[in-house]
């Protein structure tokens, strides 16, 4: 368990230093553009690097995934040096805040499978649920103090001293995981590397496609992304800092409270999987759909105009419990995924469903930048727009899983 802690330990160290790095671009560019369509392009051309996930995945199952996480995170830390070497020289500008974020987007694509990949090599096959909710829970926990550090330091020192803080946060980060021990195996390599990788990327799409659970999950992580996760992204800090008009501690306070109820989520996720099934899962949809009425409630003129912080606190008393489900079905489904797949094919696998949903999402996220500028004085328009297509969601989730059980869950491989 020791190794699991490590990881633990540099995920945390890692994910805070990413998480006020986000914090303070975004706020940096709100601020200085003061336009809803630039920030969400600029969120999805950063995300476009995250279709190379699927070789991402091939690495995490090829070399030592202990190795790569290290190199990830000092490259990172490089990156953004030189992202504070800008801000002290005054040449920042939107274009480097951009070409920033597509190289550690590229970071991110790659490290993310293999981190993935590591836990079932690191805990036991029954406690595979509760280290998939730990690991989600402490990403929570940095995401949760970064925000709320990072309204303060950004309202008293600016975007430099964040980025500052997030070049040594993962300079560490990649120091802790130097001591991790990760069992590794080499496989046997037969032809030219670039003919080898080339080799995974197809199996891994291979296995994918012959595999019904597989697709199936895919299938509803793409809706979700496309509808619900740009809500996150692109939505809430759009609502919170603009529409409510938030300080840098409100708005702090409240991406700092959503990312509280993915812990909480987490933490509940080893409660829930014992009485959850995949045929059922329409139900938490269901949940989140008609959660998202009050939200768009909170956001009509009338709520709005009142002084008494009412908007703010019905947006947050709606968009919390969905930040929960939303993590509570992601470890359910991930860990249901995990169990099915062979070792060898992990790391692509989880890579590839990574790297579609996240395609979809970043359609979603520029869908979003329009329709949130184009409906600028109604957002509640989009917003109830949002809660029809998670009903319509609902119904196709049902469909789609009427016919799964979890009790054909078979181990093939996983330690």
């Amino acid at each position: 368990m020791w190794n699991f802690r490590l990881l633990l330990i540099g995920q945390i160290t890692s994910v805070f230093g990413s998480a006020l790095l986000r914090f303070a671009l975004s706020l940096y560019v709100l601020d200085t553009t003061g336009s809803e369509a630039i920030f969400a392009t600029l969120f999805a051309i950063s995300n476009i690097p995250l279709l190379l996930a699927p070789l991402g995945g091939v690495f995490a199952d090829r070399f030592n995934r202990r190795d790569l996480m290290v190199i990830f995170d000092f490259s990172a830390s490089a990156i953004v040096l030189c992202l504070v070497i800008a801000l002290v020289t005054d040449i920042i500008s939107v274009p480097i805040i951009g070409v920033a974020m597509v190289l550690l987007s590229v970071l991110g694509a790659f490290e993310t499978p293999t981190v993935t990949a590591c836990v079932p090599s690191l805990v036991a096959h029954e406690k595979l649920e509760s280290a998939n909710g730990i690991v989600h829970g402490v990403q929570a926990i940095s995401g949760i103090a970064a925000p709320i550090l990072g309204g303060i330091l950004y309202g008293l020192f600016g975007v430099l001293t964040l980025s500052i803080l997030s070049c040594i946060a993962l300079f560490l980060a990649a120091v802790m995981e130097i001591f991790i021990k990760i069992p590794f195996t080499k496989r046997e390599r037969k032809n030219h590397m670039v003919i080898t990788i080339m080799k995974d990327l197809k199996d891994g799409f291979c296995y994918v496609l012959k595999e019904p659970f597989i697709l199936k999950i895919v299938t509803i992580a793409m809706m979700l992304n496309f509808i619900l996760i740009p809500l996150f992204i692109i939505g809430t800090p759009i609502i919170l800092r603009m529409t409510m008009d938030s300080g840098d501690m409100m708005y702090g306070m409240g991406m700092g409270l959503i990312q509280f109820a993915t812990i909480l989520g987490a933490l509940l996720t080893g409660f829930f999987a014992k009485k959850m099934q995949m045929k059922t899962i329409d139900r938490w949809t269901l949940f989140i759909a008609i959660l998202i009425i009050p939200m768009a409630v909170a956001i009509t003129p009338a709520l709005l105009g009142s002084e008494n912080n009412s908007a703010f606190i019905l947006f947050m008393v709606s968009v919390i419990p969905i930040a929960a489900a939303v993590t509570i079905m992601n470890i359910f489904a991930v860990t249901n995924v995990q169990k099915r797949t062979p070792n060898e094919h992990l790391g692509k696998v989880m890579a590839i469903i990574m790297a579609m949903s996240q395609c979809i999402a970043t359609v979603g996220q520029i869908v979003y930048g329009v329709a949130f500028e184009s409906f600028k004085a109604n957002l509640w328009i989009p917003m109830l727009g949002v809660g029809v297509a998670m009903f319509v969601m609902t119904f196709i989730t049902k469909a789609i899983l009427k016919n799964e059980s979890d009790s054909n869950l078979i181990m093939s491989g996983v330690k």
